[in-house]
């Protein structure tokens, strides 16, 4: 095993810039990405034959297909092209675009967007999978709002340089926050320096496949849980073994830890999943996360007031948004206009889940504590489920703020860069390190 992973990295090290390793193992060409594909090969054959197509053919054919997408990278080897990255880039400027050219195809525009978006979220929230779809929508929403900007709003002379600069500021802060949060929720690790032994059972636990390790589970037991006598031992381990050990990960989790099924990792003091940011929000970015929120918010509110005020200068910025006569008479005017509006629905979102964040600060309680809490009817709920209490963890609303901005004080630096931030930043690349997950 440790040969043919030698082998592998020599072969990786050697690649030209148009080279690749494919997922079988195999080094392979970025001009050879239609040549020697088996599976399609087969699949095109047993649809000209007119026979019925194996269960896995068209899985192996997407897989196959998503495989060789690349293109070459200056640095070493063939860079993977992740397709979720594309369509925000391709259907964002073209339903903008196209909403400009009259006040109807606006309406039905900006109401199926985010129809859109909401059908795909929950698509790939029920298959569990990771994708940068969001987090290519919210980086490029930012930066084609800032271009738009520069472009249709500053020649109008509207907006002074000390404005444009505030804006520009709020742009360059809110990406070094979402920066910042990318280098990591705080994953937990193993603690080598409590174990004691590894006891091994011969019986699957609720969520391993009983095929993997041949059936075996080691569960490892450190000192605390040889305390006492056999009998309470066995109950402390079996206790244990429900709630804190995780089977996925075969780690023991802390209080508050939990597991997430879509990055594959155990996180401490999980929150939840953001997909705009294509990672969890747990203990070590909790507080980035929040930061990210308000900068963002603030700089698409200043954004909105100011672009208004430039389209419909006579009118006041709530009735502007929602009245503004002769703003479709030229289509740079009503194109500013489309683009407040996108802009304005994006705020009311995520405005929604900053006020639910600091909600849950206050009292204390994580999105998925809240989401549990309430499932199994162990919380007080107020507002429309708006406001969850558990009781468990509250010290107070001071005492909960306080222990929300030093939480993370403690924890191991996090890995200094955010891989798929970098590669949507360039030229929204990812390098598959993961593709086998």
């Amino acid at each position: 095993m440790k040969k043919r992973a030698k082998k592998v990295l020599e072969v990786e090290e050697t690649l030209c810039c148009c080279e690749y390793v494919n997922r079988f193992g195999e080094r392979s060409h970025v001009a050879a990405c239609c040549c020697d594909c088996e599976d399609l090969d087969d699949a095109c054959d047993r649809f000209l034959k007119r026979e019925p197509q194996k269960p896995e053919s068209l899985s192996h054919v997407a897989a196959v297909v998503t495989d060789r997408i690349r293109v070459p990278w200056l640095w070493g080897g063939a860079r993977k092209v992740e397709l979720s990255v594309i369509p925000p880039l391709v259907l964002l400027p073209v339903l903008l675009h196209l909403a400009a050219l009259h006040f109807l195809l606006g309406m039905v525009t900006l109401t199926a967007l985010p129809g859109l978006v909401l059908w795909y979220y929950y698509f790939t929230h029920r298959k569990k999978g990771q994708t940068l779809f969001f987090l290519s929508l919210a980086l490029f929403s930012l930066a084609y709002m800032y271009y738009l900007f520069i472009t249709e709003v500053l020649p109008r002379g509207e907006v002074g340089q000390l404005q444009l600069t505030v804006v520009t500021v709020g742009v360059i802060l809110t990406l070094v926050a979402l920066v910042h949060t990318k280098r990591g929720p705080g994953i937990v690790r193993s603690n080598q320096e409590s174990v004691h032994s590894t006891v091994t059972y011969y019986r699957p636990l609720a969520e391993k496949d009983p095929a993997v390790n041949g059936g075996r589970q080691d569960v490892t037991m450190t000192v605390a849980n040889r305390a006492g006598s056999p009998e309470h031992a066995g109950v402390e381990l079996k206790e244990s073994s429900r709630r804190n050990w995780c089977p996925v990960c075969r780690v023991m989790r802390p209080p508050r830890a939990g597991h997430c099924r879509i990055c594959g990792v155990c996180v401490l003091r999980l929150d939840h999943h953001c997909v705009w940011i294509n990672s969890c929000v747990g203990q070590a970015n909790h507080r980035s996360f929040l930061l990210t929120l308000v900068l963002f918010l603030s700089t698409s509110l200043y954004g909105i007031s100011l672009v208004l005020q430039s389209v419909c200068p006579n009118q006041r910025l709530v009735i502007a948004l929602l009245y503004c006569p002769g703003v479709y008479d030229q289509y740079s005017t009503a194109l500013c206009f489309t683009c407040c509006w996108y802009s304005s629905i994006v705020t009311c979102g995520l405005l929604h889940l900053l006020l639910v964040q600091v909600i849950n600060v206050s009292y204390n309680v994580t999105e998925r504590e809240a989401r549990a809490a309430l499932r199994d009817k162990t919380a007080r709920s107020a507002y429309w489920g708006l406001v969850v209490d558990t009781g468990v963890y509250s010290r107070g609303f001071r005492g909960n703020w306080e222990e929300f901005m030093t939480m993370g004080e403690k924890l191991n630096p996090p890995s200094p860069i955010p891989t798929d931030l970098v590669a949507l930043l360039g030229v929204g690349i990812q390098e598959s390190t993961c593709e086998n997950e």
